[in-house]
């Protein structure tokens, strides 16, 4: 993204009055965020949701100063921006209408693998609920999902923490900005979870983790997943909210049952009994309720076959593909030491045989 567009997008952030749901009318009417700044007043006002105080929050010029300091700041610490447009902010979430404008993201994170689960729970976990987190992701493991949670004590650093054990990606969705870590004591597995994965924040870097980011942050967490797994929860809780936004964004939701007379299972059993998340009593519920394993046997067919046909030069294409994702047919080129004319054709060959598929502007990926 060109760095005046940017700036454009974090004023809108910025402004008061104006969520996301507002930025993206203006941006979708515009064309742009830089041209919501060009456009005239009266215009805007026509677009519904947009008043004469919400224009003058968005035009006050203290904004676009606040704007160039966290840009600054972003560049500083080497952040990634990811806008809802572009291809690097997580698919699912670009389908919740009140998904954020702009995710700051901090780390490793690869969103290639289509499979992404979120897994909360109650802070106050008890061993039941332990055992059942690590046990879960370990059986996982031959699935290679990412692992989402919010990076708060309990459930949530627990998953995190086993997703790292079993060597998957994990990401977590922060409540406040990445000028501090809370709760504080995890700031000691920052540097694991940026070596595989990362973090996400829709927050400023000096943004506090106030109550109500928390219920902000259960959105990206529900939004970018596939399903939302609920491991333990008293009848009343946040991992409940987040369970609410999943089905209402029409996402798979599923629940660990518990005794009747455990109140940190209330929540879970209530949300089974009325239909609001499916049972989950291991790995082999959520695989076979998601067709993970018929995904994941196509994808071993296809891998063993390739490695029995494909001629020397194409697999190294594959293989070159299958590591880095989609690549300009000049990389290509250059990382495989094939001249491109010779290329074309073995690109050809490849798509011909159902291994690889063209992109837009002369990109190539792997067929999973």
């Amino acid at each position: 993204m060109l760095e005046e567009e940017l700036i454009a997008v974090l004023v809108l952030q910025k402004a008061k009055g104006v969520g996301d749901i507002i930025a993206k009318k203006l941006i979708a009417h515009c064309g742009s965020a830089k041209n919501v700044f060009a456009e005239k007043k009266l215009i805007l006002q026509k677009i519904n949701g947009v008043g004469s105080a919400l224009l003058n929050h968005l035009f006050d010029k203290s904004n676009l100063l606040a704007a160039e300091k966290e840009l600054n700041y972003i560049q500083k610490n080497n952040l990634t921006a990811c806008y809802y447009q572009n291809e690097n902010y997580p698919n699912r979430l670009k389908q919740c209408i009140d998904g954020p404008i702009l995710l700051f993201q901090d780390g490793n994170i690869n969103l290639d693998n289509p499979r992404v689960i979120s897994i909360v729970g109650t802070r106050k976990m008890t061993l039941y609920g332990r055992d059942f987190v690590n046990q879960f992701i370990e059986e996982l493991k031959p699935y290679n999902p990412i692992i989402v949670s919010g990076f708060a004590y309990g459930v949530d650093i627990t998953a995190h923490k086993a997703a790292v054990k079993n060597k998957l990606q994990t990401i977590a969705v922060l409540a406040h900005g990445f000028e501090q870590i809370y709760p504080k004591p995890h700031k000691k597995h920052v540097h694991e979870l940026n070596e595989k994965g990362g973090f996400y924040s829709e927050f400023w870097h000096n943004e506090d983790p106030l109550q109500n980011n928390f219920l902000k942050r259960n959105r990206i967490v529900a939004g970018m997943s596939e399903a939302t797994i609920i491991i333990e929860s008293a009848e009343r809780g946040g991992s409940l909210v987040t369970a609410d936004i999943a089905n209402s964004y029409s996402r798979d939701v599923f629940a660990v049952p518990g005794k009747t007379t455990d109140s940190l299972s209330r929540g879970c059993n209530n949300l089974i009994k009325t239909n609001k998340a499916g049972i989950l009593t291991s790995a082999k519920d959520l695989v076979d309720a998601l067709n993970w394993e018929l995904q994941l046997s196509k994808t071993s067919v296809v891998q063993k076959q390739l490695f029995i046909d494909l001629p020397k030069e194409e697999q190294m294409v594959y293989n070159y593909l299958l590591k880095e994702g989609k690549k300009h047919i000049d990389s290509i080129a250059l990382e495989c030491s094939a001249p491109v004319y010779k290329l074309a054709t073995l690109l050809f060959n490849m798509e011909m045989k159902g291994v690889i598929r063209p992109l837009q502007g002369k990109l190539f990926e792997v067929i999973n």
